[in-house]
């Protein structure tokens, strides 16, 4: 499903992962439909008749790309600068009309050239970018430093998602027309976080954007974008969004040739939508929850992903339970621990994750992939928790010297009950509302009384970010270049952080620790990842002594769907060309995949 765009300052990658609530789905695609535009025009369906011969759709439909899972109302802005913005233009997606300088590969944390060739490192506070030849925007001119420049400096000037970059920097200077500079401030220190501004700030021409005054910058719609990527924006209306290839695209000298001449995504108003035409071939490559989806190939269809088997998908997000640290009951880090205890996990991961999913376990690390290199397994053994109600009763009952009251919720000894606690995530997040049931009934399996509520993503959103709650699902940022110190951050940095009442995008439930501040500042500044390893290791030890969030399952950073009936060669572990994304670095399969019969 969609990501949801967020409105602070800081690219927040989660957003790429979350898909999109369905109360806000617009309008229904009573059929999709290829080249319909806002005038209505044009008739050819994707209706794929030929599955079961494998020579792929017929016609105008056979050169198209059908995705999903990305857009679910009628498009209103295609400014990637926007709080809002939609397909394909919104952060942490493709880049199919708007380029980023670097490209993040989940896989082993590596960047990959994008509009600049790579980057080099002359001194500890110089980045220098310089761009691939021939770099060019869609109208012809050229694609020069200077944007680059410009781009970034709306970050001191605009209110948009990558300001906080200025936090880390002092400048952005084009040293010629092919070459931009960053110099990083001395304190704080953190180049980790710029490389992951590097890799998620689409450049926007200054032609353009330097016309726009004030709040119209990211207010502009951009309804005739003018990018930089192998496609352009063709129709869009209630139904649909069309791209048609760039024949002039710059980049073909370095990647080659779409080998789609377009890339269209039809609007479902439901999950089963999507997973009824992926299923049929209708849809060729989505990016929504399907739960099961192995029934789908075990049935004969072409359908894949990443991996055969279990998870079947790559860890890229932490969905934590955020637990407000000012209720009481839930100030006492040993009810904490026995809501930790008491949690079903292999629960949550085979029926709320369809076994997309481990089991979750006690620490702010992805033990796998790009941030492995830093989690201490014996450490998490040691002094972490597992599912274990007689451990969670024992806590209650020894360590805290509950009692159970007449409703079988345990009381404290000073009268403090542990119940009347509601647990929130946004409505509509099907995975998560039934993550959040699991909670909630494991929790009264050992005398803890948490209900659920599933409110509007916006109400939800606010309350969170407000400190108004008792417990929340939702995440904090997912794999990228700054990770895992960014998920650190979010969850035990208190500065920056306003008091409750106030608007935090990090650290929602306000938790701090004396230590924390310098150990993220360790982290962040570690010349090797040996150094940056010791520093995680006791900042991962903060956590568990406190335990201000518990992890809940380790899910997608996006989800990697295909059907194989019009095209072929996606990536997989088998076929290991490029990463199972859309963001970043995964861009690369876009190329190399082949059309049927070809």
């Amino acid at each position: 499903m969609t990501p949801e765009s967020d409105s602070s300052a800081d690219p927040i990658q989660w957003l790429a992962s979350r898909r999109s609530f369905l109360t806000l789905g617009g309008l229904a695609a009573t059929g999709v439909v290829l080249g319909v535009g806002a005038a209505g025009c044009g008739t050819a369906k994707t209706g794929n008749n030929n599955t079961s011969t494998g020579k792929g759709r017929p016609g105008a439909s056979g050169e198209t790309l059908f995705v999903a899972g990305f857009q679910w109302g009628p498009p209103k802005s295609f400014n990637p600068l926007a709080a809002s913005p939609d397909w394909p233009t919104a952060q942490f997606q493709s880049q199919l009309i708007y380029e980023t300088l670097l490209r993040f590969d989940m896989r082993d944390g590596s960047l990959h050239p994008g509009l600049a060739k790579g980057i080099e490192q002359p001194d500890d506070h110089t980045m220098k970018l310089a761009l691939q030849d021939g770099t060019k925007w869609s109208d012809g001119t050229d694609l020069t430093a200077d944007d680059v420049a410009f781009t970034f400096g709306l970050g001191k000037t605009a209110s948009v998602t990558y300001s906080t970059v200025w936090n880390y920097i002092d400048s952005v200077t084009a040293v010629d027309a092919k070459t931009v500079e960053f110099k990083l401030k001395s304190s704080p220190y953190n180049p980790g976080f710029v490389k992951n501004f590097l890799c998620a700030t689409y450049i926007v021409p200054k032609a353009v954007f330097s016309q726009l005054s004030g709040d119209k910058v990211t207010s502009d719609p951009n309804l005739k974008p003018v990018g930089s990527g192998p496609f352009l924006l063709d129709k869009y209306d209630q139904t649909q969004v069309n791209l048609k290839r760039n024949d002039n695209y710059w980049g073909t000298a370095v990647w080659g040739k779409p080998p789609m001449a377009t890339i269209n995504h039809p609007i479902f108003k439901s999950n089963n939508d999507g997973d009824l035409k992926l299923e049929s071939g209708d849809v060729d490559a989505s990016q929504q929850f399907t739960a099961q989806i192995w029934k789908m190939w075990e049935a004969g269809k072409p359908v894949g992903t990443w991996l055969k088997q279990k998870p079947y998908h790559l860890p890229g997000n932490l969905p934590l339970l955020i637990i407000n640290l000012n209720r009481k009951g839930l100030n006492n880090v040993k009810v904490r621990q026995a809501i930790a205890y008491a949690i079903n996990y292999p629960n949550i991961a085979t029926t709320a994750m369809s076994d997309y999913s481990v089991p979750a376990n006690a620490s702010l690390i992805i033990p796998t992939g790009y941030e492995s290199k830093y989690y201490d397994a014996g450490a998490v053994q040691a002094d972490g928790w597992t599912y274990n109600k007689d451990k969670a009763i024992q806590i209650l009952e020894q360590d805290l010297k509950a009692k159970k009251g007449s409703d079988g919720i345990y009381v404290l000894p000073d009268g403090t009950k542990l119940g009347g606690w509601k647990l929130v995530t946004p409505t509509g997040w099907t995975d998560w509302n039934t993550t959040c049931e699991i909670v909630a009934k494991s929790a009264k399996e050992v005398g803890i009384g948490i209900t659920t509520e599933f409110p509007q993503f916006p109400t939800m959103f606010a309350a969170l970010q407000n400190g108004n709650f008792d417990l929340a699902m939702f995440n904090y940022t997912g794999v990228g270049p700054a990770s895992p110190w960014i998920r650190f951050r979010d969850a035990l940095d208190n500065r920056g952080v306003p008091p409750v009442g106030k608007t935090a995008f990090w650290n929602y439930n306000r938790f701090t620790d004396p230590e924390a501040p310098a150990l993220l500042d360790a982290a962040a500044g570690a010349k090797s990842d040996a150094d940056a390893k010791a520093a995680y290791d006791k900042l991962d030890a903060i956590y568990r002594k406190n335990i201000p969030v518990i992890p809940l399952m380790y899910r997608p950073l996006e989800f990697f769907e295909f059907n194989e009936s019009s095209w072929t060669n996606f990536p997989t572990d088998a076929n290991p060309y490029a990463p199972p994304m859309w963001q970043g670095a995964g861009i690369e399969w876009l190329f190399k995949i082949k059309k049927v019969g070809s």
